[in-house]
């Protein structure tokens, strides 16, 4: 991929399909790029809907105002309507559409039954799934509206939600569960026809544009190929790409902005190929957050620099080194790493993992991340065994074993083709891979365990959920295994756990990083370290740009220093990307 034969992002210039996804690796742009997209169209004229499908949505800090998921009016666009799904209160009406009717008609009993079938985590997926469906097949909504955006989650997320329709599709109609089945997919038989709709109008080019956005960095370039392939396989083919944050020829003589030119410049030249075959755009990097109004109608035109000089900050913060003597000393046995999704979690915890291991420590490093990054950035050792949570490979696993143990118990072939039944559900990944993760965590009685969990809303479903898991896991299996009864008072014990948040030196993935330290809170899992990466405040530079940039770091570092009360570890931007032994480098620096 040639940087010069990038077209620039024009909105104004571009046609448009009725539905357009914007959607790639977290903390690429797409929140940002969507707003924009949508604030060009609505003032063109155009009505425009704009969606976020985010568990960790963030519209509220970009228009600095409350978003809800019924629709509101941006006052300053008078064209645009904002929406948040909220996948917590669609699963509440959802689960309450389903068992209304029954309530003072069976007894209490049955209704606590139905209660308990619907509190898993897969009845949020599909409330969640309920609303993207009638909103995309909905007449009225494509009368009202000339554009429908989507600020989808980051890409695992995503993929899983647009392959939904099809899975739901093939369940309902080629293994229907039986008339007396009461559970999470109750009440989706009468929706079957709107999820064909969906279907079809998301494999349709003329009404559905995907627009990967990435930034042209070695990994998310790597994300936006991989999803290409899937979305591909899935039958939506009308894709583009946005290049976002592409810095411009810099001056000759500044060496920071040279080797930014150069590290960017790289990672296009060595893209996957595949990207080739799509209309690719980009947008420039710019001084400033993309927050307000004012600052997202000037996004594709200008960036007319105002350097704020800020106080710096103390020079109390401890590098990565002092992080690892800490977990070190204090004898942890299970780390995660977590944060708004492409603030660099994958390498901070390989980064710690290689510095625990060349301690002398068993480490095992694992992600949760579908996505799983870790292989592009580390490699095992004597010290040091790595593995990924493959749901496809869990599902099987968990459906032979679920299957062998109902007929080693003796159980009926009637009950036996009732499991068989119940395992079709696509709920039943979510429940294989939640088993997988438990199994995990419980190498930590022999090894050190380090967790590069998935972007953040994803990973607090998985923590939030695991009691309501301890009741599928208990219904479907029979019994509750040691692991997962283990698993939450284990997650619950600061000797035992430490949870690492990271960040990046900027307004959103901060104020996204105080709202997990509350949810994180809130399960009783306690966070006490901050890693801040790829800082450029203790950098010199004489562009314009990164000297904004860098000069705008500095309110949000101090904000983190006050509070983590000074534990907070800054990583300075590196030049290259960082993996292999240069994760080495980055622990002292």
């Amino acid at each position: 991929m040639n940087r010069t034969a990038l077209k620039p992002y024009f909105p104004s210039e571009i046609t448009f399909s009725k539905y357009i996804f914007f959607t790639g690796k977290g903390g690429v742009g797409k929140t940002s790029l969507a707003c924009a997209t949508a604030v060009a169209l609505a003032d063109s004229g155009s009505k425009v809907l704009l969606i976020s499908t985010d568990p960790a949505s963030n519209l509220q800090d970009v228009f600095d105002t409350d978003i809800n998921n019924k629709g509101v009016t941006i006052t300053q666009v008078p064209n645009l309507t904002v929406t948040n799904l909220n996948p917590e209160e669609a699963a509440h009406e959802y689960k309450e559409s389903i068992i209304a009717p029954y309530r003072g008609k069976i007894p209490e009993m049955m209704i606590r039954n139905m209660e308990e079938q619907l509190s898993g985590s897969c009845t949020v997926e599909i409330a969640a799934f309920n609303e993207f469906s009638e909103i995309i097949t909905s007449n009225a909504k494509s009368a009202e509206y000339d554009y429908i955006l989507f600020d989808t989650a980051p890409t695992g997320h995503t993929l899983r939600m647009l392959e939904l329709p099809s899975a739901w599709d093939n369940y309902i109609s080629h293994d229907a569960p039986s008339d007396n089945y009461i559970g999470q997919l109750s009440g989706m038989k009468e929706k079957q026809a709107i999820y064909k709709e969906a279907v079809n109008r998301l494999s349709d080019p003329l009404l559905t544009t995907l627009v990967l956005v990435s930034r042209p960095d070695f990994t998310p370039l790597q994300e936006v190929a991989r999803s290409s392939n899937e979305l591909w396989d899935l039958k939506i083919r009308n894709q583009w790409i946005v290049i976002n944050a592409l810095l411009q020829q810099p001056e000759t003589d500044d060496l920071l902005a040279a080797e930014l030119f150069h590290k960017q410049t790289s990672a296009l030249k060595n893209a996957p190929k595949v990207l080739s075959n799509s209309l690719t755009f980009f947008v420039p990097l710019r001084s400033y957050n993309l927050t307000g109004v004012d600052n997202l109608r000037n996004f594709f035109f200008s960036d007319s620099v105002k350097i704020v000089t800020e106080e710096d900050i103390t020079t109390k913060y401890e590098n990565l080194n002092s992080l690892v003597e800490y977990l070190y000393a204090t004898n942890k046995r299970v780390v995660f790493t977590m944060g708004k999704g492409g603030v660099g979690k994958s390498t901070m915890a390989a980064a710690l993992a290689i510095g625990l291991s060349d301690k002398g420590q068993k480490v095992h490093l694992t992600t949760t991340d579908p996505a799983d990054h870790l292989k592009f950035i580390i490699a095992e050792n004597q010290h040091l065994s790595i593995s990924n949570i493959d749901p496809d490979r869990e599902l099987a696993l968990y459906k032979k074993e679920v299957i062998e143990k109902a007929r080693i118990s003796g159980k009926s072939e009637e009950d036996i083709a009732y499991i068989v039944e119940d395992l079709q559900s696509p709920c039943t990944k979510e429940i294989a891979v939640f088993r997988a993760f438990a199994d995990i965590v419980k190498k930590a009685d022999e090894e050190v365990i380090i967790i590069d969990t998935a972007p953040t809303g994803h990973t607090l479903l998985l923590l939030d959920s695991t009691e309501s898991y301890h009741r599928e896991v208990e219904r479907s299996h029979g019994d509750i295994p040691t692991s997962v009864k283990n698993l939450l008072p284990r997650l619950r014990d600061s000797k035992e756990t430490e949870v690492i948040i990271v960040t990046l030196p900027e307004a959103t993935p901060v104020l996204e990083a105080e709202r997990l330290k509350v949810d994180l809170s809130r399960a009783g899992i306690g966070n006490t370290w901050w890693i801040v990466n790829n800082s450029m405040s203790n950098t010199t530079t004489n562009n314009l740009i990164l000297k904004a940039r860098a000069q705008g770091e500095k309110r949000w570092l101090r904000h983190i220093q006050q509070l983590t009360k000074d534990h907070m570890v800054l990583v300075p931007w590196q030049h290259e990307e960082l993996k292999g032994d240069q994760l080495k480098i980055v622990l002292q620096k």
